[in-house]
């Protein structure tokens, strides 16, 4: 079985880090350019893995590009894992490997395909979600599933705790599934369509806290776009506060927010001083 993997985060360097210490073999890596993305928080390298275990690197510009098509086919490759990878694997590129690509996705498929799956997870006040590891189709996570890991949600959960356990968890998929995908033994199941539903990409500006909002929301709201993303936030007059954790309260203190129930509390916050 020959493989081979494209990322250009820290969480899909993880994952070969885990394939090669189950004794696995790779035998292509694929990542940016150098100078693609060099700002981009979270960029990796693969130059020392490359060299350390003798795994040729391709580094290219787009994941569809020509070049990556002939080194799939130079190499032979049965399966392409693409993780932690933005660009869209188009038709050609997904037929190129002889049995497929591999992708995963924070939720439990078919629920939530699209988007900001961490922060709507908590948003929509969902008990648990989790990872889906699946073949890559030309559909947006429509693809046949190999594996699901749950993660449960308490009413507490943060966007930063639960980043840190998706990322974990792609790595548990690997180790899981690692012997299945060797063995050509997977079993793909095809997703249930009528239970399919799609979550929209989120902007910094849709962490506004409103007026017209519940504590219940606007908390929800604070734990969903907390560090790594950009934080909830309200206007008042020159002031936007942006809030990175906050506490329900039934009376007002100060700097709380008014809201329909009741105040929210900011506990970590930080101000900047707009124009008006």
């Amino acid at each position: 079985m020959k493989l081979a993997f494209v990322t250009c985060v820290q969480l899909g360097k993880s994952c070969i880090e885990k394939i090669l210490d189950l004794g696995g073999k790779l035998d292509l890596l694929i990542t940016l350019k150098d100078e693609k993305a060099k700002n981009k928080s979270g960029r990796i390298y693969l130059d020392n893995i490359s060299e350390k275990n003798q795994i040729p690197l391709l580094k290219i510009n787009n994941v569809n590009d020509s070049e990556v098509i002939e080194a799939l086919k130079k190499y032979e490759i049965d399966w392409l894992f693409i993780i932690g990878w933005s660009q869209i694997a188009k038709e050609e590129l997904l037929k190129t490997p002889k049995k497929g690509c591999i992708g995963m996705h924070p939720t439990l498929l078919p629920l939530g395909r699209g988007r900001a799956s961490i922060p709507w997870a908590i948003i929509k006040g969902l008990d648990k979600t989790g990872v889906t590891m699946f073949k890559l189709n030309e559909g947006v996570d429509t693809g046949e599933i190999l594996g699901q890991i749950e993660i449960p949600l308490s009413q507490n959960t943060t966007a930063s705790e639960l980043y840190d356990e998706v990322d974990k968890t792609h790595i548990k998929l690997i180790e899981k599934y690692w012997k299945e995908i060797i063995e050509d033994k997977l079993n793909l199941k095809k997703q249930d369509e009528e239970k399919a539903t799609y979550w929209e990409g989120r902007k910094p500006e849709d962490g506004e806290i409103m007026e017209e909002m519940t504590i219940e929301e606007a908390e929800r709201l604070v734990r969903a776009v907390t560090h790594p993303y950009p934080g909830a936030f309200y206007i008042k007059g020159k002031e936007k506060v942006i809030i990175w954790s906050s506490q329900i309260t039934k009376d007002y203190q100060e700097r709380a927010i008014k809201l329909k129930n009741g105040y929210l509390l900011p506990i970590d916050y930080e101000i900047e001083n707009i124009e008006v």
